[in-house]
């Protein structure tokens, strides 16, 4: 079972969506589904900016095929730690 709540999930969707690192949010919201869990699942553990910038520049470079001066990850790293801590996450029970 998952340590997060499918409006956990939404919500990190539109972020991500919002970002659009690919430019086809506007085509399909799914198109970023696939870092929903592993950012979860960092966020839940604790990660640090640093660790959530690495990881997204990662899928932007092996996964997307993207290579630098993509869209700043750091930057986005920054949103979704700040996105994490707003709502009160810092992991531990389901639905956090």
């Amino acid at each position: 079972m998952r340590p997060w709540n499918s409006a956990t999930e939404r919500e990190l969707r539109t972020l991500l969506n919002a970002w659009d690192p690919i430019g086809v949010a506007d085509l399909v919201d799914d198109e970023y589904d696939c870092m929903l869990a592993p950012l979860l699942g960092r966020l839940h553990h604790g990660a640090g900016r640093a660790e959530i910038g690495e990881f997204l520049r990662r899928e932007l470079e092996e996964h997307f095929g993207l290579g630098p001066p993509g869209p700043p990850p750091d930057a986005m790293a920054a949103r979704v730690l700040a996105w994490w801590a707003a709502a009160g996450r810092t992991g531990g029970a389901p639905g956090t």
